[in-house]
């Protein structure tokens, strides 16, 4: 029996990312976008729905996305699901479904003005707090990964 576990969804940043750094010095962000659906109900009533979901983006796409996302900006993601389990401090078992991201598109058009961030973000993965801003090593300036595809017009650097 096949498999399938993929993820499309085109929707707006709901928080500034913040990035932050495995032990390993691997970057990780979590994201949280809004997907809204707009509908006519049966008395003529105009609805909508949103939805939020959580998107965790790993290495130089994390490093692209601290950088140059910004809250109520649109993008698309596509990447799987998964799920975590962990428990709180109280001892209580807790679990979260999230989106593991394996491409990330920015879309629409920038705001005038916006460009690169340039304040410091977040420390460690493990540690969550204190410090921040870009590792001495950090590869921010350099070419953008592979599968990080930005509308041509929209180009960042």
């Amino acid at each position: 029996m096949a498999s399938v576990n993929k993820v499309i969804l085109i929707g707006r940043l709901g928080n500034q990312p913040e990035l932050r750094y495995t032990p390993q010095q691997r970057a990780v962000t979590e994201l949280r976008m809004a997907v809204s659906r707009h509908w006519t109900d049966k008395a003529g009533q105009k609805q909508e729905k949103t939805d939020w979901f959580s998107i965790e983006v790993w290495d130089k796409q994390a490093e692209f996305c601290e950088r140059y996302l910004t809250k109520g900006r649109e993008f698309f993601v596509e990447g799987r699901l998964a799920n975590d389990e962990w428990q709180d401090k109280e001892g209580q078992k807790r679990s979260k479904t999230k989106i593991v991201a394996e491409n990330i598109q920015f879309i629409g058009a920038r705001a005038d003005g916006e460009g690169p961030r340039t304040e410091g973000g977040g420390g460690g993965y493990s540690s969550g707090g204190g410090g921040g801003g870009q590792r001495p090593d950090s590869p921010r300036d350099s070419a953008p990964p592979e599968n990080f595809n930005p509308p041509e017009d929209d180009i960042p650097f």
